[in-house]
């Protein structure tokens, strides 16, 4: 029998199996030590549980101020200009917002709970402190955990880095902050759905617990952030019109002791120059309660305006605690593994084979 053919180099079936037959002690002893390094694989990967939660952004697509702040600012002195609290996100860009580093970094270091009974303590304390990676974890290239040696190693040199602080606006994140958040990339996930309307939150974490208070946490933040984003305008403008109200309160106030002193003072004077004075104080009182009254009205509207910019998130399926573990599938990874033991031993074999048939030819 030939074990190959110089006229083709397609081979038989029956040719392929005969090979295969012919050396089948070495696929035997193959497939043993990957079915082996399998129920190692199987044994000691590490469980993890997936919780997730879906929602329904709403917002109100235009919002904005009324226009009797140009009379107003005719009278007070003050320019708002062409203000309008329109301003929106998309869904198309929650995903921009959950890798943003701000939002990574308050993941980071909110306290959630890791166990059942314990206390809660942050994402960052519990893979620095805590996190004892298994065997698989420290030989796995990539993981959903982070190796503890590294991690302490690392941290210990930030701590004695970060013993300064700079005077700047800028974002800093150090290197075990830049690892973790790497990492937690890896256990969420957030889904855009846009043809059914909703969002989708997953996370996979080596508790069912971990996993359920993560996607919460998750699920809050970025409800935060959009949020704050979608009235950032209108919130801006309320503060501009809150600082002016409390200044023409201060005036008002001002204006009507001024006024009160003056007629205490001179209730039986009836000069021509003491009701000048008069009417020259009641006319500054006027202006100062218009002003003041106008501007109460809109800080009411602001306030009104605010609310109504202000997306409501319609929870879908809340977060729950998963009862079963997500990962690993035991026998479907010691299944792998023998499969991948087959196939490694059929490329050892016709590789051997065509090399033996290359030197032969030489």
């Amino acid at each position: 029998m030939k074990e190959s053919s110089n006229d083709s180099n397609l081979i038989d079936p029956l040719d392929f199996l005969r090979i295969l037959w012919k050396n089948k002690k070495i696929v035997i002893r193959i497939v043993i030590l990957f079915a082996l390094l399998g129920l190692f694989a199987a044994i000691f990967t590490e469980n993890q549980y997936s919780a997730y939660t879906t929602m329904v952004p709403q917002t109100n697509e235009k919002a904005s101020v009324g226009g009797n702040l140009g009379g107003l600012a005719a009278m007070a002195g003050i320019d708002l200009g062409n203000m309008s609290g329109e301003s929106g996100i998309t869904p198309k860009l929650y995903p921009q917002i959950l890798n943003s580093i701000p939002f990574q970094k308050e993941l980071l270091h909110t306290p959630i709970q890791f166990s059942e009974g314990s206390d809660k303590i942050s994402y960052f304390e519990y893979y620095t402190e805590v996190y004892k990676p298994g065997l698989l974890k420290t030989l796995e290239k990539y993981t959903l955990g982070l190796p503890g040696v590294i991690i302490t190693a690392i941290s210990s040199k930030d701590k004695k880095a970060n013993n300064f602080t700079l005077d700047s606006t800028l974002i800093r994140i150090t290197n075990v902050e830049k690892i973790l958040i790497e990492n937690i990339n890896k256990q969420i996930n957030l889904n855009v759905y846009e043809k059914e309307g909703y969002i989708k939150i997953s996370a996979l974490m080596p508790s069912a617990i971990s996993a359920a208070e993560i996607t919460s946490v998750c699920q809050n933040l970025l409800q935060k952030y959009i949020i704050n984003f979608k009235i950032k305008k209108s919130k801006s403008q309320l503060d501009f019109i809150n600082d002016r109200y409390l200044e023409k309160e201060k005036t008002f106030k001002e204006a009507q002791k001024t006024l009160a002193d003056y007629r205490d003072k001179n209730q039986n004077v009836n000069s021509a120059r003491a009701q000048t004075n008069l009417e020259q104080l009641k006319s500054d009182y006027d202006l100062a309660y218009g002003v003041y009254a106008e501007l109460a009205k809109q800080l009411e509207k602001q306030q009104l305006q605010v609310k109504q910019d202000t997306p409501v998130f319609t929870v879908i399926k809340p977060v729950s605690v998963p009862l079963e573990k997500s990962e690993p599938k035991r026998f479907s990874v010691f299944i792998g593994w023998i499969l991948l033991g087959f196939f490694i031993s059929v490329v050892f074999i016709f590789s051997r084979i065509f090399i033996i048939n290359l030197i032969n030819k030489i």
